[in-house]
């Protein structure tokens, strides 16, 4: 079954509050293998011009995977999640992730498309601090695999 074109342009606003803890940092460097100091040392961080410990670029896939399940659990988009597969990600940041931000997500259905018998759909979450300032744009595709 298709996806349901009419979920093009659907905008899921934030249902809460992200706080990045100094911790969640680490534990997501360790995770990716990533020992740079800027995610872990403070001081190494305000060394690097940093007012604390800054995440790795790819760290929102944290808050970004909830709010894209919110979306593929709607029953109306009709996307069978056994047959889904992670296509493309992408993190456009317009300043690093911070110990200490409070971060928001407001979620958008950009496309929805049919191809070789697939469907794909983009996903685009614009991540804010809690003043409503610009922190990320995130966009990721994921693909519905036909059953041919």
């Amino acid at each position: 079954m298709p996806l349901d074109q009419s979920f093009i342009g659907r905008s899921y606003p934030p249902t809460s509050t992200y706080e990045v803890g100094r911790e969640k940092i680490r534990e997501f460097a360790d995770a990716i293998g990533d020992d740079n100091p800027v995610y872990r040392d403070p001081e190494a961080a305000r060394a690097a011009g940093h007012p604390d410990v800054i995440a790795p670029p790819t760290f929102l896939t944290v808050i970004n995977l909830a709010a894209i399940n919110t979306i593929v659990a709607d029953p109306e988009l009709g996307l069978d999640y056994s047959r889904m597969v992670h296509g493309d990600q992408s993190f456009r940041h317009t300043r690093p992730v911070r110990a200490g931000d409070r971060l928001r997500l407001t979620t958008y259905v950009e496309d929805i498309m049919a191809r070789a018998g697939n469907d794909f759909l983009t996903v685009r979450a614009e991540i804010t601090d809690e003043d409503g300032e610009p922190v990320c744009t995130t966009r990721a595709q994921l693909v519905v695999r036909g059953e041919a």
